[in-house]
Formats: structure tokens, sequence, C-alpha cells
């Protein structure tokens, strides 16, 4: 017999202050994730669920298990995925696509170099944020009937996440901000009434694994385009900067760095100068 809902989301138990600051710490140190007093909820509720498929009693034997060497590596894998997949969909923040979409025609039209536009999208999700990207892109070269190549990546901490991005399949719900031309031009219907992305885009799109606070160890450079969205939100101002910081190199002269709304405030690169656009904060790499 399956468990009732209610009783699936029910918390175990409340957890201990030191426990919960065992997490927290935890949560920061490898992933940078910030688990305050107003999640604390969220935390109790997907350990409880995830503690109750294994058959663990209580959070601290729990941490002992995601700590403990290899095996606790996979655990925490699996942990890793309840904890940071967040809810999003198409076209989530239209002006941050308009900017885009701006600022690839004006690329287009000055920029004589041959060499494929590269995106990136950093926290990608389930990945409705770089096929997003693709389908501005892939709009913009059709509009100037243009040659011109494109490719987006699209990295994400969250290995389910990753899979789903791969999948490339969406429920209805999740293209509701599209038009339905776009609709009808990236995507295929399936007889369970989900839209799968149709091949030739998302061919142009390809996903990763990458840890943000590994970001020196990323390959990505001279990239064209980067959008870090709802994201440096679960992060200290101090990392969010630091993030910033490090997303701003990878960036070619002329490139755009586009970051969620109000999620950073005062942070300033010498390199990068802001884009005119209220609705958005969004930067570009002088030269």
């Amino acid at each position: 017999m399956q468990p009732s809902g209610a009783w699936a989301l029910k918390p175990l138990a409340e957890m201990s202050p030191t426990e919960f600051r065992d997490w927290q710490a935890l949560l920061e140190e490898r992933t940078g994730v910030v688990i305050n007093e107003q999640r604390r909820a969220f935390l109790q509720t997907n350990l409880s669920a995830r503690m109750r498929e294994l058959d663990v009693a209580d959070y601290s034997s729990y941490y002992r298990q995601v700590t403990d060497g290899p095996r606790g590596a996979v655990e925490w894998s699996t942990l890793l995925d309840r904890l940071t997949v967040q809810e999003t969909r198409f076209f989530r923040h239209r002006p941050s696509f308009d900017v885009l979409q701006r600022y690839l025609r004006a690329r287009l039209v000055t920029d004589e170099q041959a060499q494929p536009l590269a995106l990136w999208s950093v926290g990608c999700s389930s990945g409705e944020e770089p096929y997003s990207m693709a389908i501005c892109a892939a709009e913009v070269l059709r509009e100037l009937e243009s040659a011109r190549q494109f490719g987006v990546t699209g990295t994400d901490i969250s290995l389910s996440a990753l899979s789903k991005a791969r999948e490339a399949v969406y429920g209805a719900r999740k293209l509701e901000q599209m038009d339905t031309d776009l609709c009808e031009r990236y995507f295929v219907a399936q007889e369970d009434g989900r839209c799968k992305v149709v091949p030739d885009l998302a061919a142009r799109v390809c996903v990763a694994r990458l840890n943000v606070l590994e970001l020196a160890k990323a390959p990505q450079a001279g990239m064209d385009v980067i959008f870090c969205q709802n994201l440096l939100i679960y992060f200290r101002r101090w990392r969010r900067r630091e993030i910033l910081n490090r997303l701003a190199e990878r960036l070619a002269p002329g490139g755009m760095l586009v970051v969620g709304v109000g999620e950073v405030v005062g942070w300033q690169h010498p390199e990068l100068e802001p884009v005119a656009d209220e609705r958005v904060l969004a930067f570009t790499r002088k030269g």
C-alpha cells in the first residue's frame, strides 16, 4: 500500500538546532547554497521523503550516511536532485529574451566574423532556459536570413534535471508563455499530450553537469551570451559577486551577461558596461 501524499510530505520529526546547522553547513560547503530559517521546512520535508525511502529514522544518521566516503557520494548526488531542481518554464522572464534578441540582431548585423555564436545557460535546470535561448537565436537568424551557426550550452548541478533537458519533452503548461507560431515551429506534439523539441533545435543545445563553486574549472570561454538567472538568490552576497566575476571573465569582447533582476545589488566589473534597459539586469563586455 502506498502512503498518502499528506503522510509522505510530513516531516519525520523536528530537526534539532544542531542537526539543522550541520545540514546548513554541508549544503553551503558543497554547493554554496544557503538554507535560511525560512527554508527550514523545505529542507526537512525533502530530507524526510528520502529518509523514508531508505528507512532511516533520524537526520543525524542520514547525515552520516551522505558524508561516508564513496557510498555517501552516490547518495549525496541523489539527495541533491531533490534539493536543487527549480520550477521553471519557457521564456520565464520575457524582457531578458527581448534583450537577447535585440543583442543578437545588432551583433549579427555589425559582426563580420563567421564563427558560431556561443551561448551559455548557467543553472539550466530541466532545459527550458537554454531551449528558449536557442529559439531566440534561431528566430533572429531566420529573420535576417543568416547562415550563421550557433550553439547553446546548459549547465546545472542536478543530474536528474540534466536528464530531463536531454529528453527535451515538456508538458503544455511549460509552453504557456510562448507564441503559438513558435510552438508550432520548434515543438512536435506527442501522443501523451506533451511537446518535444524538434531535432534541428535540440541538436544546437548540449547540457553538462557543473557546480558553480567550480567555475574556475569550467571549459567555457569566449562566450557571446551568458544567462545566469534565478540562481544567485540561493548564495551569500560575497559568493554572488565571486560567481559573476568568474562569468565576466568567460565573456568574449562585446559579449553579454544577463542576471536575474534583483539578484545582486551594486556589483560592478571594470570590463563590463550595464545594458540600458530598466526591465533587465544585463551587462556587455567592453571591446
